[in-house]
């Protein structure tokens, strides 16, 4: 492997699990996704694909994958800061955008998230209703653009967060599809070396924006090499808790809080339910 792509996308000198891709899985992962993104804009009969930005690795390999696989010209971007948004982390969407040569807006979400706080002042208080207002304002712009100018909605989440219900329900999740959304993290991070992100980037803390200071780590209660591995071995492989703790060395109660996740997040991976006929 190259020293891109082998050393720098793990957040620690021993991570629990190594999964990163060999050269060869790298190329044929890259390879599918383009393709993937092709056949479901074609599909769809669609003239391209509208992307949130958000100066995130997650949408910043989306979108060098969407753009590599429609051109230039078949990715708009939409870039969306609220007033909780590091300012730095926005100007690194624009960045991203400017890179790739695609076209895209910055639109100030703040004055149309005042307006639901307005109407309900007193779920304005919960900060958690109060970020899901605004993921769940960008995914209504994202569609907006989408059918006005007959594109798809790529979607940026990966297995992770998936798996542990880390996103907004009718919000970051409202979607077309997710190119990546069967790589753990820490594949996201090497395919993103892989094609070309700068290192700042893939390695940048990651966040969803939704309150000053949120970051995805805290919010989980645990780095995200953790979460792969604990995803990746137990609720994916299948492997027991015990025998998870001895092969991963990590706390039973990393295990406990993963499989919580999981499991108080089903209700986000499936349809909403209806009564049997």
């Amino acid at each position: 492997m190259s020293q891109t792509s082998e050393q720098s996308v793990l957040l620690s000198d021993d991570p629990p699990l190594d999964l990163r891709l060999s050269e060869s899985e790298l190329e044929a992962t890259r390879e599918r996704i383009v393709s993937f993104i092709a056949d479901v804009v074609d599909d769809a009969g669609a003239e391209g694909a509208v992307l949130g930005l958000s100066g995130g690795i997650d949408s910043t390999l989306t979108a060098h994958l969407a753009v590599e696989a429609l051109g230039e010209d078949g990715l708009h971007g939409l870039t969306m800061p609220s007033a909780v948004n590091d300012a730095d982390v926005m100007s690194d969407a624009e960045r991203v955008a400017r890179d790739l040569g695609i076209e895209y807006d910055v639109i100030e979400i703040q004055p149309i998230a005042e307006s639901f706080f307005d109407a309900v002042p007193e779920a304005a208080e919960d900060r958690t209703a109060a970020g899901n207002v605004y993921v769940r304002t960008r995914a209504v712009l994202n569609y907006f653009v989408a059918n006005a100018e007959n594109r798809v909605v790529l979607g940026t989440g990966n297995r992770a967060e998936a798996m542990t219900g880390y996103y907004t329900k009718y919000g970051d999740q409202a979607v077309d599809c997710n190119p990546i959304g069967n790589l753990y993290k820490q594949q996201v991070r090497q395919l993103a070396a892989h094609v070309g992100v700068p290192r700042d980037l893939v390695m940048q803390e990651p966040t969803a924006g939704m309150w000053e200071g949120q970051t995805d780590a805290e919010e989980l209660g645990l780095d995200y090499d953790v979460v792969d591995a604990i995803v990746a071995v137990h609720v994916d492989g299948g492997l027991s808790r015990a025998a998870t703790v001895r092969e991963l060395d990590v706390p039973a109660e990393a295990v406990d809080r993963v499989v919580d996740l999981h499991e108080r997040s089903a209700h986000k991976r499936s349809m909403p339910p209806a009564p049997e006929p």
